[in-house]
């Protein structure tokens, strides 16, 4: 973790508010960082509905093959995180990790270890010693608490500059729900769904299935759209919780919906932007909005094309209105575009029409849009209806410091 804040860093953190029946607690356990929280344990007083969405990556953690291997069953007494190390790349060690972690938390809360979900971040390659985790997972049950939320977003935090929270409340038959979310992810980020993390959970009772159903769907456009530095992490877990008691909702047509989905998706795009503010050295939060394109999926490849190239993003970095960079960025896509049809704008300043720079270009006006924290591009590919936003920040100099020595 580093010491020094992000300046896109929020000014204040939300308060999150108690959920019935979900507790959590944050307790040192000297994985890699010394003085500080780095082992998180959700408890659901029953087990919770649960839904999740994991990395892409062909070289999965650990606790990522664990998930996936009990997400069918739907159910979910706790959730034990670690950070420092990720448990990944670790051979049979990592499985049996698993296994003892999972174990000593099921004997822990006398429950089948099959209900134990687990998520590790962190240095990738290095055995995770838990011989000591049920030691540890005893410790923090005993001092579970029901707002510990703001502990666990910094427990879980590697080279996160700050805790990510996200919470709405809503309505369901003039009654009020809420939803509340943590996350970490500072580099690696590049989701397709980096090292990221995001726990959520609801008090709203709603089946498995449909959780399944909208995380699988929203995800696309909120942890799916950003990335920081093009790379996708062994990591990546998103985890989508519904604490709730009495009938569940198990329909997703049902009317009661409604209100939950637009939270839900406006909590996975908070945190999302959380992500990309935090980003490695960031000093830049960047929207990339493709239209024109033939097909939503082909304006979503060139987005990220642009997004993840580090020509623009150290020319973003710089303030540099770059518009050539971001032509390059079209052109080696992949993806259908013509030259003389190309309409580029950093902000509500065109500065490129019908493949040439427009008459009226002012660069004092499109140095003022890239001196601002927070920046729009927009691309027009003139060819279609297809339209896509994606996130990202600038690449700076702090970003290759903090990666050259990650390990030390």
């Amino acid at each position: 973790m580093t010491e020094k804040v992000s300046p896109l860093a929020p000014r204040l953190y939300p308060e999150l508010p108690v959920l019935e029946g979900v507790k959590l607690a944050s307790i040192e356990a000297g994985i890699k960082y010394q003085g500080r929280k780095d082992l998180c344990l959700i408890v659901f007083d029953k087990p919770a509905e649960i839904a999740g969405v994991f990395t892409k990556s062909k070289c999965p953690s650990a606790p990522v093959d664990w998930c996936r291997k009990h997400l069918s069953k739907g159910k979910a007494k706790a959730i034990v995180i670690n950070s420092g190390n990720a448990n990944a790349f670790t051979g049979q060690k990592g499985v049996e990790s698993t296994e003892q972690t999972a174990k000593a938390a099921g004997e822990v809360l006398n429950c089948s270890e099959k209900s134990i979900f687990l998520a590790s971040t962190g240095v990738i390659g290095e055995p995770l010693d838990t011989s000591s985790f049920g030691e540890k997972l005893r410790m923090a049950n005993a001092v579970v608490k029901s707002d510990g939320w703001h502990e666990a977003a910094q427990a879980i935090m590697t080279t996160d500059t700050y805790p990510k929270l996200a919470s709405r409340k809503f309505e369901v038959d003039g009654k009020t729900y809420h939803i509340n979310g943590i996350a970490k992810g500072s580099g690696m980020i590049a989701p397709d769904m980096a090292t990221m993390l995001s726990f959520i959970v609801t008090d709203l009772a709603i089946d498995n299935k449909i959780l399944q159903e909208l995380l699988s769907r929203y995800t696309k456009t909120t942890f799916n759209a950003i990335t920081v530095d093009g790379d996708t992490s062994t990591s990546d877990t998103v985890l989508l919780m519904s604490a709730g008691g009495g009938r569940k909702i198990s329909s997703t047509k049902d009317d009661k919906l409604k209100a939950f989905k637009n939270a839900l998706q406006d909590v996975m795009h908070e945190l999302s932007m959380l992500l990309v503010r935090d980003g490695e050295g960031a000093t830049k939060q960047v929207c990339i909005e493709v239209t024109g394109a033939k097909s939503k999926g082909s304006a979503r490849k060139i987005a990220k094309s642009i997004a993840n190239s580090p020509l623009v993003k150290t020319a973003i970095a710089g303030e540099d209105a770059n518009w050539g960079r971001i032509v390059m960025a079209v052109g080696k896509a992949g993806e259908p575009a013509e030259r003389d049809l190309l309409t580029i704008s950093f902000g509500d300043v065109t500065v490129a029409r019908n493949g040439e720079r427009v008459p009226n270009y002012s660069e004092e006006e499109a140095s003022k849009v890239m001196q601002a924290d927070e920046i729009d591009i927009s691309i027009d590919i003139g060819l279609g209806k297809g339209h896509a936003r994606v996130w990202t920040c600038d690449l700076t100099k702090e970003y290759v410091a903090i990666n050259g020595d990650y390990r030390s």
